[in-house]
């Protein structure tokens, strides 16, 4: 065992005399200092690169080399693995590392010029320089997509429930209160809430968003609050931040919130009460200051007493309700609409101007719009797209809106008729898949492909719940 020890003592004496006989003969000087931080030893090539012919032996090192840092080394023990020493005019490129004792104590240090011009170390800071550049970019580009993209201007409209959902909007922006905003699908809930961000105090901060629906329920927490290093198996090293600390001091915007799981529902509420958050596999938890505002397009109320929503949390982000209007209540709003829809279709698609006629405004406004402001964009491009004149009529929106030829009266009835006949044929659909399920709404819901949350909603709203 002896003979094993020495025998590997040996290879790491050897070992060391090898890499220091590589440093020297690479490098374009070289210098030993004691304790003392006198030279203990210079080679010839660093004397010919400072210009000296004397010995230099036991002189403090400062004496011979006024900018050398090798005090520092010596009594720190620390090494300067990479600098720019400047002698009179010239700069060197050198390293300066600690020598030991046996013991660990510091018997002096070594100095080695690696080059003699720091010209040769332009590349390696050029490629740095770039990197820099490029990190640079990149945060800004990610901060300026994490700023809000709307403002009040651009919620469009003359009406007035639209001056008072705006006038509305305005006070919510200058409080720092929980703001809900609910509404059909399509009614510019997403544009509202970054004017709300764009115009409040945390303007300068982010603005991150999260649509609750589209995330799996299993992602939701580590989207939510993030993810520790190493947190589980195939996670990423570094960890990954949630949408609370990228949102850390700015509005985080929870888009359909009565799509979310009651689990996830309490632990948002957590979140909230407490201001603090705790990253997936971690035991550490972090203090968040993070303004939400909510949207939903369902009746979180009806969900709340269907016990598919948890009352407290809704209390906690009902703090300031707007309701926003549907197209069909703001027909007066279509004409604007339509005209700035039609401007950045034209400046997306490259085409020259394109203008309603009063027969087209005529048929725009006879239309339900189910899918409101959104759906008034798609029809508006289709057109555009599959018609070349400048000048669009009601007959070139009669194929895709063909119950505008017809008066409101004639249509009146049928309409009425026609829901009767889908609240019978849900009921009908949703009465066996109860059946086939056995009553257990989690598998009706999933022989309907909708939700368990959409199947309550139904239920609740065509009086089926009290049929289990």
């Amino acid at each position: 065992m002896e003979k094993r020890g020495n025998g590997r003592e040996d290879i790491r004496q050897r070992a060391v005399q090898s890499m220091f006989d590589h440093l020297s003969s690479m490098c374009e000087g070289l210098v030993a200092v004691d304790r003392d931080v006198r030279i203990a030893w210079m080679d010839d090539k660093y004397k010919l690169l400072l210009g000296i012919r004397d010995d230099v032996t036991g002189k403090v090192v400062e004496e011979v080399i006024p900018n050398s840092l090798m005090r520092q080394v010596v009594t720190s023990g620390k090494p300067i693995l990479l600098d720019i020493m400047e002698f009179g005019a010239r700069s060197f490129v050198v390293i300066r590392l600690p020598l030991l004792g046996e013991g660990g104590e510091i018997q002096g240090g070594i100095g080695l010029v690696l080059f003699d011009r720091a010209e040769y170390l332009k590349p390696l800071f050029f490629k740095f320089s770039k990197l820099q550049e490029e990190l640079n970019r990149t945060r800004k580009e990610l901060a300026g997509e994490r700023q809000a993209k709307y403002t009040f201007s651009q919620f469009l409209g003359t009406s007035d429930v639209v001056r008072q959902v705006k006038k509305l909007a305005r006070r919510a922006a200058q409080m720092d209160s929980t703001v809900l905003l609910m509404g059909e699908t399509g009614t510019g809930k997403e544009l509202l809430a970054h004017a709300i961000h764009a115009a409040s105090v945390r303007a300068l901060k982010p603005m991150v968003g999260i649509n609750v629906a589209a995330v799996p329920e299993a992602l939701l927490e580590a989207e939510f609050f993030g993810v520790a290093p190493g947190a589980f198996t195939g996670a990423d090293p570094r960890g990954r931040e949630g949408k609370f600390q990228l949102a850390n001091g700015g509005t985080l915007f929870l888009d359909e919130i009565g799509d979310m799981p009651l689990s996830m529902q309490t632990k948002l509420l957590r979140a909230l009460q407490e201001k603090e958050i705790e990253p997936l596999g971690s035991n550490k938890v972090l203090r968040i200051d993070v303004r939400i505002i909510a949207a939903t397009s369902r009746d979180l109320a009806a969900l709340v007493r269907a016990n598919l929503f948890r009352a407290d949390l809704y209390y906690r982000i009902n703090v300031v309700p707007i309701t926003l209007p549907p197209l069909r209540e703001r027909g007066e709003d279509i004409d604007v609409l339509a005209e700035s829809i039609l401007d950045r279709l034209r400046l997306r698609l490259g085409e020259g101007p394109r203008e309603l006629d009063r027969s087209a405004f005529e048929a725009l406004r006879t239309h339900d719009w189910p899918g409101n402001v959104r759906e008034l964009h798609n029809i508006l491009e289709r057109v555009c797209t599959l018609v070349e004149a400048p000048v669009l009529t009601a007959e070139h929106f009669a194929a895709i809106l063909p119950q505008t030829a017809a008066p409101a009266a004639a249509i009146a009835a049928p309409s009425l008729q026609l829901a009767a006949a889908v609240n019978q044929a849900e009921r009908s659909a949703i009465a066996a898949a109860l059946e086939q399920s056995q009553g257990n709404k989690s598998a009706a819901a999933k022989l309907l492909a909708i939700s368990r949350a959409s199947l309550y909603e139904r239920m609740t709203a065509l009086g089926m719940m009290s049929k289990g």
